[in-house]
């Protein structure tokens, strides 16, 4: 190998360097935020959720991506809106507000964790117990 060509190829190597260290890393977690409301009356929730994050080490920006979905009271709008969390491939799908968002989140896929933060499960129908959370009972024709 002459001269010319080792430094080709030593340049070569460092350009791709960053790049192949880049592709090592692992890809920041998504979570799917979906509700059926407008963002300014839950602020409160949304601010209580940040900070129940900050507690484990996620902060929204650095090491997690939160992908929010807002409905604003349109809930024909919910089964299109978990549809394009779970093509985005999120880690987890939270929901809040009514159990309507828990309905279309669940209805979108059963491969992603389904988180409800506030509403009554069992009071709506949507789990037989808290004992046994995925356990469910028949659909009342919400979704």
């Amino acid at each position: 190998m002459n001269r010319r060509e080792f430094i080709t190829l030593l340049g070569g190597t460092a350009a791709a360097w960053p790049l192949a260290a880049r592709a090592q890393q692992a890809a920041m977690p998504v979570i799917g935020f979906l509700n059926s409301e407008s963002p300014g009356p839950l602020a409160q929730f949304v601010s209580a959720f940040h900070r129940g994050l900050n507690e484990t080490g996620y902060v929204e920006g650095k090491n997690v991506i939160i992908e929010y979905r807002w409905a604003r009271g349109q809930y024909d709008r919910l089964r299109e809106m978990a549809a394009d969390l779970v093509g985005r491939r999120v880690a987890v799908i939270v929901t809040t507000g009514a159990s309507p968002s828990l309905l279309a989140a669940r209805s979108a896929t059963r491969e992603i964790p389904t988180v409800l933060i506030v509403g009554e499960p069992m009071q709506d129908g949507i789990v037989v117990s808290f004992n046994r959370p995925d356990t469910t009972l028949p659909s009342r024709g919400l979704y």
